[in-house]
């Protein structure tokens, strides 16, 4: 048994705050709300546009931050598996720390010091990764605020590290020029620890009645109280922090959630009619109407491109969201194929990485992130600002369309090809993304031969982003042959951009807009 770990000091815990009245703070939200212009009517929400921002930014990072990383055993979890009996984390728990009663969940909080936390370093990096926008974790199930709150003295502001770490690597994204955001899954602490209310336990005892929370039954509706301190936590990391990406995860599909989402959906939008600022609103499933936010799939693909830009979030481990000592971490080059056939298929990435409890990130993370910026410093002109082509992909490897795949990721080949486009000043042009190095050291596209009706016009000219040297390249009527320079060190494979011939004859397809008009 290890009992090296601090308890919790409960006489150097703040007072409970008493959140048992809202009506003052629902009125003022009320009052947003009806201002306009959007009302919380779906009709009227259903009239949002994600903002030009986001659908050219492609590429975010993800943190799960949090007391779960202090055990680092399987995953983020920890905490309500810990308190389910017959779970490896029940046992593990019992046989690490002692009885439920005598060591919780909450006394993991000493232990999470972020003593090591570097804001400006964590943006940094996240910048030499190609990130545009930044989504930490504000609250995840176990109802530990990484932020500072009025509605709950369980925060990182006032316990723990004692400092708003949320607050300030948000200030740090943005002296990097990058824009912020928040995740909330607050709405799973309904149930979340409800295990612990089947055996003798800290669960149990009515002192951290506000930690546990609820501790309902999985089956049981939240009641309206609940659902008011739901929206007014969401509401006031809205007005403290103005996130521009307020992603949510699922159990706010729960019918009980459906007025309070369209209250929340609509003040969030009022405010950044406010602030001049475009923001998206994350969801899964059908949470949310189409057309009133953004869907988007946990470590998945879609098998077409989509009309609506979408997000896919997914992390740099297989294993876990949060840190444990045991990732099973996926390869740079995996991760850059993953990035190359979200973005063809008119998605976002949203990578993961999970820091340690003393607020620094592994070794391993950096690594993966670093790697993948390299990839995107030469070959970033065929994601950023990019919109899907008429076909996006090509390649004998079939990917599984849906959510929850990571466990069967494809491995790809120098044949699995997935496509971009753009258009500026000077022309318009199309990019092939590679999903790995050719073995033969030659590129074959059959999207872009001569007999394909997929392009019209001639092309003009083969490169390799982030190389000078001429290409020698033939169109054959069934692909394009491309005889590709020396692989550039790193992961990720190449990137061929096409240039066609300036005169298009009348009648012919512009390789951006589809065919000319009748």
């Amino acid at each position: 048994m290890n009992r090296s770990l601090p308890r919790l000091d409960t006489s150097q815990l703040p007072p409970a705050v008493d959140v048992s009245d809202n009506s003052a703070a629902l009125a003022e939200v009320r009052a947003v709300v009806d201002a306009g212009p959007y009302s919380d009517a779906w009709a009227s929400l259903c009239r949002y546009q994600p903002p030009q921002w986001y659908v050219d930014a492609k590429f975010g990072i993800f943190i799960h931050w949090g007391l779960y990383s202090v055990p680092a055993f399987r995953n983020e979890w920890y905490p309500r598996n810990m308190y389910q009996r017959g779970r490896p984390e029940f046992e593990h728990h019992r046989r690490t720390y002692g009885s439920h009663t005598d060591f919780g969940y909450k006394d993991f909080i000493p232990s999470f010091t972020m003593s090591g936390f570097e804001p400006t370093e964590w943006a940094r990096l996240f910048r030499r990764a190609g990130a545009q926008f930044v989504v930490p974790v504000a609250e995840h199930h176990d109802g530990f605020a990484m932020y500072e709150t009025a509605r709950s003295r369980w925060n990182a502001a006032a316990v723990g590290p004692e400092r708003d770490v949320f607050g300030d690597l948000l200030a740090a994204v943005d002296d990097a020029w990058m824009v912020r955001g928040a995740s909330t899954h607050r709405a799973e602490h309904w149930f979340f620890m409800n295990g612990g209310t089947q055996f003798d336990s800290d669960v149990r005892d009515p002192r951290w009645q506000d930690f546990y929370g609820p501790a309902q039954r999985d089956e049981t509706a939240p009641s309206e109280r609940f659902l008011e301190d739901w929206l007014l936590r969401c509401v006031e990391v809205v007005d403290r922090y103005r996130p521009q990406v307020l992603w949510f995860d699922w159990w706010i599909e729960h019918p009980a959630f459906e007025p309070y989402l369209r209250r929340l959906a609509a003040y969030y939008y009022n405010r950044a009619a406010q602030w001049g600022r475009g923001v998206v609103i994350n969801h899964k499933w059908d949470a949310l109407p189409p057309g009133s936010a953004v869907y988007d799939v946990e470590r998945g693909t879609l098998g077409a491109t989509r009309d609506e830009v979408w997000q896919n979030d997914t992390s740099v481990s297989r294993t876990s969201w949060c840190w444990v000592d045991s990732h099973e971490y996926k390869s740079a080059s995996e991760l850059i194929a993953e990035l190359a056939d979200v973005v063809a298929k008119n998605g976002v990435l949203l990578l993961n990485i999970g820091p340690k409890p003393d607020g620094t990130i592994a070794a391993e993370e950096q690594t993966l992130l670093e790697q993948v910026g390299d990839w995107l410093s030469r070959n970033g002109e065929a994601v950023y600002g990019t919109r899907p082509w008429r076909l996006p992909g090509e390649g004998p490897t079939r990917t599984v369309a849906g959510s929850m795949v990571d466990g069967c990721a494809p491995r790809y080949t120098g044949a699995d090809v997935r496509f971009t486009q753009r258009e500026d000043t000077v022309g318009a042009y199309v990019y092939a993304i590679l999903l790995a190095v050719p073995e033969d050291g030659t590129a074959r596209i059959k999207a872009f031969g001569s007999g394909s009706p997929l392009l019209e016009r001639d092309i003009r000219e083969v490169r390799v982003l982030g190389r000078a040297e001429p290409l020698e390249w033939t169109r054959e009527p069934d692909q394009l042959v491309v005889r590709l320079p020396p692989p550039a060190a790193g992961a990720g494979g190449p990137v061929l951009k096409l240039f066609f011939e300036p005169e298009q004859a009348a009648g012919r397809w512009d390789p951006l807009h589809g065919p000319a008009p009748a």
